[in-house]
């Protein structure tokens, strides 16, 4: 190479020329470019060599360029390409140029050599600066790739349009491939340790930093989600919609229901007065209480419950939706139903003052509390009274005439608690509290423990052994729930923590998880030697599966579930109902920490109920007007049950933080 020669080399993924000033060392040249920039350039550096013209100044650089663009117009490859492509000759740029300009000056063939060079579609490199013309199959491909790749920057363009445009406050219509990237961003807040293959490249072109708490933040911004998006619950993925074949199945049986298989079998107990007891808000309406006093004057206890399964077969399409949801979801923004609502409120519920179909649990007592006598059986009944747990607490108050029924079922309840304590139940008295999202508001309410309630708990519990026990007299496999014995504080310790919250605590830690298995077992919590919980088939689907069993067992049909399918479903069952019951802690606990944001400055009464580390100062405390348990650092020793005042200092509801400090009056 001379001084002089015009030369091609690449810099920062930019084409340059530039002149060959000097050589440097053996191999090496100096090489000045238009803007007067000097570049070492090893033999390999240099993609091009412009032959035929030298060149003294940089300026003659930028006219040279200025002649050759005219000349690089990318349509005359495929020109090119096609009175090539038959032939099979390797082509270089003077070659091309001739073909194209017939002429080969070095303007012209430098505009052949970047034609040729920067090509991806017509011509193939083969060496040096010889190109072979590709075949029709594979230029028919690379065109399409080409296609697809243009239509899909052209998409993402238009989506970071499109994103601006919102966050610049101006509503935009997000398009199906919009909406495609947004939950490759939704997918990264779910999972942050899993990113989505093309993440890094949106946020890059969103200008915005690859972290969890940044993508959030857009989302919101961008009115995608809410500022309280429920990450629970997206992340477990739980279905809280009903498909459109599940809500046109669901219209068909509201309009053309199924043969009842146990309409023969029915008793009509239509003459009796029922009860429906519930919290006020409560909308599917599955079970209500009744009293019978039989010819020879002793009390028969009822309690009825909603028969769904009369509208369903086993494993047909709403047994298995109803099987993947396992149970309702109760969320203080609302609840998320394992039956459709139409279905739920409508014919599968106990609706006051219409006939309904239900399975009823007839209950002798004998003076001790125990079952003497039972019996089960599908029912027609109507539903008497739509009453709250406030009703029922001001009607036993105040003894109402006419309506001695509810007194003299309460004194049943109490009978049986008794004797429930007699067989060693164990009695665990925590207060109970509920979150509720209404609009912007949210609120901590304690549910009262009064009378009421402790009546339609005895009852349910009363069923559930009755199921039990028919299940075992049978032979039946359910879904019974058993507890192994716990090992309690011994007596001298309980006596010493304060009668309570904090010695219901000591009691509660104890506990060992309750287990559900195909066969009989001691529930040692209830004091009960069987039990299967039959009480909600609107709300939990093992409880449906034992109105299957049961109801076939009365017909004398054969069982829809054997032992070994009833396993199975259960294991899955497990899974389903671990996930809805992480999704509702964790969303009252995110709401339960909003709450205490907004409520920051405020004094709590509250109960020390244990040390949950002591060595890291890590305690349990109970807020005592919400009956809410706090984690807090309590950097003094405090006896279990003490009685203290806290204060919010820092709370972050999504990142589940909260910070207490005991306040210390000024007479301490």
């Amino acid at each position: 190479m001379e001084k002089g020669t015009l030369v091609e080399f690449w810099h920062n993924g930019e084409r340059r020329l530039a002149i060959a000033d000097r050589p440097e060392g053996k191999k090496h040249w100096v090489a000045i470019d238009s803007r007067t920039q000097s570049h070492t350039l090893h033999p390999r550096d240099i993609t091009y060599e412009v032959a035929g013209i030298s060149c003294k100044q940089p300026a003659e650089i930028n006219k040279f360029s200025t002649e050759v663009a005219p000349n690089i117009d990318p349509d005359n490859l495929e020109v090119a390409w096609e009175m090539l492509v038959e032939d099979g000759e390797l082509v270089d740029p003077p070659t091309l140029a001739d073909l194209l300009y017939s002429d080969r000056t070095p303007v012209l063939c430098y505009a052949a050599h970047v034609l040729l060079s920067g090509d991806k579609i017509y011509f193939k490199n083969k060496k040096e600066d010889k190109y072979e013309a590709r075949s029709r199959a594979q230029v028919t491909e690379l065109q399409h790739q080409a296609t697809v790749k243009e239509q899909k920057e052209r998409e993402q363009q238009g989506f970071i349009d499109r994103v601006q445009q919102q966050l610049a406050g101006t509503a935009v219509k997000w398009e199906d491939t919009d909406k495609q990237r947004l939950e490759v961003l939704e997918k990264y807040v779910l999972n942050p340790d899993a990113p989505p293959q093309k993440l890094g490249e949106y946020l890059t072109a969103l200008n915005r930093s690859q972290t969890q708490q940044a993508v959030f933040s857009l989302l919101v911004e961008l009115g995608w989600w809410s500022i309280h998006e429920n990450i629970h619950l997206r992340r477990a993925q739980t279905p809280v919609h009903f498909s459109h074949q599940m809500q046109t199945v669901a219209h068909e049986l509201l309009t053309n229901p199924p043969v009842d298989l146990d309409l023969a079998h029915r008793v009509d107990l239509t003459h009796h007065k029922v009860y429906t007891i519930d919290d006020e808000s409560t909308q599917e309406i599955d079970d209500g209480l009744s009293l019978e006093i039989l010819p020879d004057g002793r009390e028969k206890l009822w309690i009825h419950i909603a028969d769904p399964t009369r509208l369903l077969s086993p494993e047909d399409r709403f047994d298995l939706e109803a099987r993947k949801r396992s149970v309702t979801i109760y969320l203080p923004t609302g609840m998320i139903p394992m039956f459709p609502p139409e279905l739920a409120t409508g014919p599968m519920s106990l609706r006051q003052g219409q006939k309904c179909c239900a399975i009823s649990f007839g209950v002798i007592l004998d003076p001790t509390g125990a079952v003497a006598e039972y019996e089960i059986t599908t029912s027609t009944i109507e539903p008497t009274y739509r009453l709250t747990y406030e009703d029922v607490e001001e009607m036993l108050q105040l003894g109402i005439p006419g309506e001695r029924e509810i007194e003299t079922i309460a004194k049943a309840s109490k009978l049986r608690t008794q004797w429930r304590l007699s067989q060693g139940s164990i009695n665990i008295n925590m207060p109970e509290s509920t979150v509720k999202v209404h609009g912007d508001e949210v609120s901590i309410e304690l549910i009262e423990d009064n009378r009421a309630r402790k009546l339609v708990a005895e009852m349910m519990i009363l069923a559930g052994e009755v199921a039990a026990k028919y299940g075992q007299d049978h032979n039946l496999p359910l879904p019974y729930r058993g507890q192994p014995q716990p090992e309690l504080p011994p007596e001298e310790e309980l006596i010493l923590i304060p009668v309570g919250p904090a010695r219901s605590c000591a009691v509660r830690r104890c506990m060992p998880r309750s287990e559900m298995s195909t066969s009989p077992s001691r529930h040692a919590g209830l004091g009960l030697n069987t039990y299967s919980q039959v009480t909600s088939p609107i709300r939990r689907y093992t409880d449906l599966i034992s109105h299957f069993q049961i109801k076939a067992h009365l017909r004398g049909d054969e069982l829809p579930f054997t032992v070994e399918r009833l396993q199975e479903i259960m294991l899955g069952l497990g899974t389903n109902i671990y996930e809805a019951n992480m999704v509702e802690r964790q969303t009252n606990r995110y709401w339960t920490l909003e709450y205490f944001n907004r409520s920051s400055e405020r004094e709590w009464d509250a109960i020390f109920l244990r040390w949950l580390r002591e060595d890291e100062s890590l305690a349990l405390i109970m807020i005592e007007d919400l009956g809410i348990e706090l984690a807090m650092k309590f950097p003094r020793w405090a006896d279990i049950g003490e009685r203290i005042q806290v204060q919010v200092v820092l709370v972050d509801p999504r990142q589940d933080i909260i910070h207490l400090r005991e306040i210390i009056s000024q007479s301490d």
